[in-house]
C-alpha cells in the first residue's frame, strides 16, 4: 500500500507501526545544536496530547468536547482537505447498467454496516461517542456537527494529523496501542506474560488464537488472554453484509464478480480462514468487472502485537512450536467502478514483472509471488471511487493512492492463488496546481521543477505496488514492529530499481524517469518529524537520509532538494538489496539497528518542512461521497 495526503504521495500511510526501542534513542532525534528547536517542537505535540481545554462543559455520552466551536471553525475552513470521491451525477455511474446500479447500493450499504467493525475495532469508546454526536447534531447542535464532521474524517475519536501530532475530539479519553483488539489498556508486559505462561500449560492452541491476525483478543472470566474470531466478535454485522453482498449477486450483471460476492458473503457468515481463502482467490483473480468491492484486511493500526517479536524468551518458545505472530487486521472497505480506460494503462504494466521479479537481489534463496518464468497471477484496476470506510477510509495523516491485496500473511497468497492492485482515481487526481507549485518553489531546486509531474507519481505508485509482489514472500512478520517499515521500503526501491530496464525495454524515456525519481524525491520531504507509529513516513525519512548518504540526494541549508540522477538508481538498487536482506534474516535486532541508522530528523530535513509549514496549514482531511450518499438516500426511501 502506499500514502497520499490531498493526492500528493508522502509515502502508507499509513502509518501505525509502533517501534518502543526507537522513541527512547537520542540518536533518533536531530543533532545538538538543534535541540532548542525540538524541544519546542516536542512541548507543542504534549501540549496537543494533553488535550488543552478548547471544549465546552456539555457533556456527550459522559465526555466534554475538547475543542471549542471557534477552534472547530478554523480547522475545518482552514486546515483541513477534501477529497471528492465520484460525484452524484457522475457519469460512469449514469453509464452503469440497470442492475449495476443496484447491486451498488448494497455494496455501499454493506460497506456503511462493516465501519462500524473498524470503529469499534479501533476504540471501545468510538460507537458511543459517535452515536452521542449524531443524536446532538440532528437536534441542531452546531458543536455536535462540526465535531462529527472531523470524527468521520478520522474514523474515530482520536487520529494522528498531518503535523504527526494525536488529535483528542474528546476529553479524558485515551489511545491504546493494542486499539479495541485488546483489552483497553493492556500493555507489552501483560502480552508477553499472558502468552509466556500459556506455554507453561501448554496452551498452544490458546496462543496461536491470540495471535492470529484474524481475532480480537477479550479476557475470560479468569482474567486470561483469548482470541476470539472477528466474525464472531461482530456476529450481527457480518451477517448483516453478507445478506447485502448476496443480494448484489442477484441483480450485478458480472458472473465473476458475483460468484466472489457469494464466496465473501459465505466467509462473512462463519469463522473460517479457509472461506477467505477462497473469497480472496476469486477476488485476486477479478479483472474485467463493471464494479468493484474489496475487504481490505491490513496491519497497520495494532501496535501492540510486535511486542511479542521482542522478548527473546517468548520469540524462542513461538519459533520452537512454528507459531507466526501477526499484527491484528483492521477492517476496510473500497466500493467502486472500475474505470477501463484506467485500467487498460495499468495492464500494460503487467507483461515486465517476470523481468523484474528475476532482477530482485537474491532471488534464488526465497520464493516469491510473481514467478521469473510463468503466469503471472497479478490483476490491476482502476477505480473510480464511490465509498471507503473503516480503516482504508480513515483520514489520519493520509489516505492511500492504492492498495496489493491480500497481503502475504494471507492463505490465498501463501497457496500461489495471486494477488489484485487497486488504483484510487480520485485520490491521485487531486490537487491544486497552485498549492503545488508552492511547495516546489521552497523545497526543489529550482532547475528540476519541470521535472516534478503529478502523473509521474502515479507512474512510480504503480512500481510501489507492483514491487509488494516482488521479493520474499514469506517471515516477514518476524521483523515485529518493523516489518510494516522495512516492507514499504522494499517497495518504494524495488519500483526505483526498475526504472532502467523499463527504459531499456521503451516503456519509459529517460525524461519521464526523471520525472519519476524527481517526484517522488521531492515527496518524501515531510511538513514534520513523524511519529514512530507511522510506517510510511518513517521511512520516506531514512530513504531521504539512504540517499543523502550515497550522494543521491542533497539538501541545502536553505531546505532546497537537489537530485544527482545518475546515482539514483544505483543507490535504490543499493538498498533495495540491504532490505531483502534483512528480509531474508527474520532478525528483528538487524532490522531495528537498519530503521536506528536512517531515521534521523537532521537540521536540514528540519528546513524543508519548515519551509513546507509556512505554505501548507492543513491537518486534516475528509471525504466527500456525495453518489454514496444520494444512493443510499433514494433506495432507503424507496424500501421504506
Amino acid at each position: 500500500m502506499i500514502l497520499a495526503t490531498t493526492g500528493v504521495n508522502c509515502a502508507s500511510h499509513p502509518r501505525r507501526n509502533n517501534v518502543k526501542f526507537l522513541q527512547n534513542k537520542h540518536f533518533i532525534g536531530v543533532p545538538a545544536k538543534s535541540n532548542d528547536m525540538m524541544n519546542t517542537l516536542g512541548l507543542m505535540g504534549r501540549i496537543n496530547m494533553a488535550q488543552v481545554n478548547f471544549g465546552s462543559s456539555k457533556k456527550y455520552a459522559g465526555h466534554e468536547l475538547n475543542f471549542s466551536e471557534a477552534e472547530l471553525d478554523k480547522r475545518l475552513k482552514d486546515q483541513t482537505s477534501t477529497i471528492k470521491l465520484l460525484e452524484a451525477n457522475a457519469p460512469k455511474y449514469k453509464e452503469l447498467a440497470k442492475g449495476d446500479k443496484k447491486a451498488l447500493f448494497h455494496l455501499v450499504k454493506a460497506a456503511e454496516i462493516l465501519n462500524d467493525v473498524f470503529l469499534d475495532m479501533d476504540h471501545h469508546k468510538n460507537l458511543a461517542l459517535k452515536q452521542a454526536l449524531v443524536t446532538e447534531a440532528q437536534k441542531g447542535d452546531t458543536h455536535a456537527q462540526k465535531t462529527l464532521k472531523l470524527f468521520n474524517g478520522m474514523q474515530g475519536i482520536t487520529g494522528l494529523d498531518r503535523m504527526s501530532e494525536r488529535t483528542f475530539l474528546f476529553k479524558d479519553t485515551e489511545n491504546y496501542k493494542g486499539k479495541n483488539f485488546y483489552p483497553p489498556g493492556t500493555t507489552e508486559e501483560e502480552l508477553i506474560a499472558d502468552l509466556n505462561n500459556k506455554f507453561k500449560n501448554d496452551d498452544i492452541l490458546g496462543i496461536r488464537q491470540i495471535l492470529s491476525q484474524r481475532t480480537v483478543v477479550k479476557k475470560d472470566a479468569s482474567g486470561n488472554l483469548k482470541g476470539v474470531d472477528y466474525v464472531d466478535a461482530y456476529p450481527k454485522h457480518f451477517q448483516k453484509a453478507a445478506v447485502h453482498l448476496e443480494k448484489a449477486a442477484e441483480v450485478s450483471t458480472n458472473d465473476d464478480f458475483n460468484k466472489y460476492l457469494l464466496a465473501q458473503a459465505k466467509a462473512f457468515k462463519k469463522a473460517d480462514p479457509e472461506l477467505d481463502a477462497e473469497a480472496d482467490r476469486l477476488w485476486a483473480k477479478l479483472q474485467d468487472t463493471p464494479l468493484e468491492f474489496t475487504i481490505t484486511r491490513e496491519q497497520y493500526e495494532d501496535e501492540l502485537s510486535g511486542a511479542a517479536a521482542e522478548d527473546k524468551k517468548l520469540l524462542k518458545q513461538l519459533k520452537k512450536h512454528k507459531i507466526d505472530f501477526q499484527s491484528k487486521d483492521a477492517i476496510g472497505v473500497r466500493v467502486g467502478i472500475v474505470n477501463k480506460e484506467g485500467t487498460q494503462e495499468l495492464l500494460d504494466f503487467k507483461k515486465y514483472l517476470p523481468a523484474l521479479a528475476d532482477q530482485m537481489p537474491f532471488k534464488e534463496k526465497y520464493t516469491q509471488a510473481i514467478k521469473p518464468k510463468g503466469d503471472v497471477k497479478q490483476t490491476m484496476v482502476d477505480v473510480d471511487l464511490v465509498y471507503l470506510t473503516g480503516d482504508v477510509g480513515s483520514y489520519r495523516g493520509g489516505i492511500t493512492l492504492a492498495e496489493n491485496l491480500p497481503n502475504d500473511d494471507k492463505l490465498s497468497v501463501q497457496r500461489g492463488y495471486g494477488r489484485r492492485n487497486a488504483y484510487h482515481r480520485q485520490i491521485r487526481l487531486g490537487g491544486n496546481p497552485e498549492k503545488i507549485q508552492k511547495r516546489l518553489d521552497a523545497t526543489l531546486k529550482k532547475e528540476l521543477h519541470k521535472y516534478y509531474k503529478k502523473e509521474a507519481d502515479h507512474d512510480f505508485t504503480i512500481g510501489h505496488e507492483n514491487a509488494h509482489s516482488l521479493g520474499p514472500s514469506n517471515g516477514k512478520a518476524a521483523l515485529g514492529n518493523f516489518a510494516n517499515i522495512i516492507e514499504e521500503a522494499k517497495a518504494d526501491m524495488g519500483s526505483l530499481a526498475s526504472l532502467d530496464y523499463l527504459v531499456e525495454k521503451g516503456k519509459y524515456t529517460e525524461d519521464k524517469k526523471k520525472e519519476i525519481l524527481t517526484s517522488w524525491a521531492n515527496n518524501e520531504l515531510l511538513k514534520s518529524k513523524p511519529d514512530m507509529s507511522q510506517a510510511h513516513r518513517v521511512r520516506s525519512v531514512m530513504q531521504l537520509n539512504y540517499f543523502i548518504e550515497k550522494g543521491a540526494l542533497e539538501i541545502d541549508d536553505k531546505g532546497i532538494l537537489d537530485v544527482h540522477y545518475e546515482k539514483m538508481v544505483p543507490t535504490a538498487k543499493q538498498m533495495l538489496s540491504d532490505i531483502v536482506q534483512i528480509q531474508m534474516g527474520k532478525d528483528p535486532k538487524k532490522a531495528e539497528d537498519f530503521v536506528a541508522k536512517y531515521f534521523q530528523w537532521t537540521d536540514k530535513i528540519e528546513k524543508s518542512a519548515s519551509n513546507i509549514r509556512k505554505i501548507d496549514n492543513t491537518l486534516h482531511g475528509v471525504l466527500e461521497h456525495t453518489l454514496a450518499d444520494k444512493i443510499l438516500k433514494r433506495v432507503s426511501k424507496a424500501i421504506k
